[in-house]
């Protein structure tokens, strides 16, 4: 399923590419490290979707955040994110590379989102739960609501999907996932 995906987006990813290039410097994919199954670190790979000077420019935003708990950083209208990125965020299409992710066995299709190394050093042990599963593309939370959840709830749903795993209930994710793309409910 993962390569077929792959093939077909690819055709799609040069016309992103080609947008991220047009319109700011730097290059068109963003790496970064993730923690994943178990504590392991992975590069994660996205579509650019800021400037490239955009993890420098994150510590003066900080005071700024607007997702509740702590933990996470989110701004609804960050002003590091590109035009093309905010389309590309909308409608998840920065997400896309991470099916090479899935390729090189980092992630899954579904599974709770791989978090950032600081993030996981401010952990509590219920939030280290989250760490027992591959993360995913798509995961429970992201199909209630997104970045519109508060870390707590969306914890708290990486565990009852931890919990609940199986192959229906990933198909199921997998298939609610669609529409929540394109209603893009909490994509910011």
């Amino acid at each position: 399923m993962v390569v077929p995906t792959i093939l077909v987006m690819s055709p799609v990813w040069l016309v992103v590419a080609s947008l991220i290039k047009l319109e700011s410097p730097g290059p068109v994919f963003f790496r970064q490290t993730r923690v994943g199954y178990r504590g392991r670190l992975f590069t994660m790979y996205k579509f650019r979707s800021m400037y490239a000077d955009a993890e420098k420019q994150r510590a003066g935003l900080v005071s700024r955040n607007e997702m509740v708990g702590g933990v996470l950083f989110k701004m609804r209208d960050d002003p590091r994110v590109t035009f093309v990125g905010r389309f590309l965020r909308r409608w998840s299409m920065d997400e896309t590379p991470q099916f090479l992710n899935v390729l090189l066995g980092d992630m899954s299709l579904v599974g709770p989102r791989p978090p950032l190394p600081e993030e996981v050093a401010e952990y509590t042990a219920e939030q280290n739960a989250r760490l027992a599963a591959v993360p995913g593309l798509t995961c429970l939370w992201q199909i209630a609501g997104r970045s519109e959840l508060p870390f707590a709830k969306q914890v708290k749903m990486d565990l009852v999907y931890i919990r609940r795993r199986s192959l229906w209930f990933d198909l199921k994710i997998i298939v609610k996932t669609i529409p929540a793309v394109f209603m893009g409910k909490g994509a910011y």
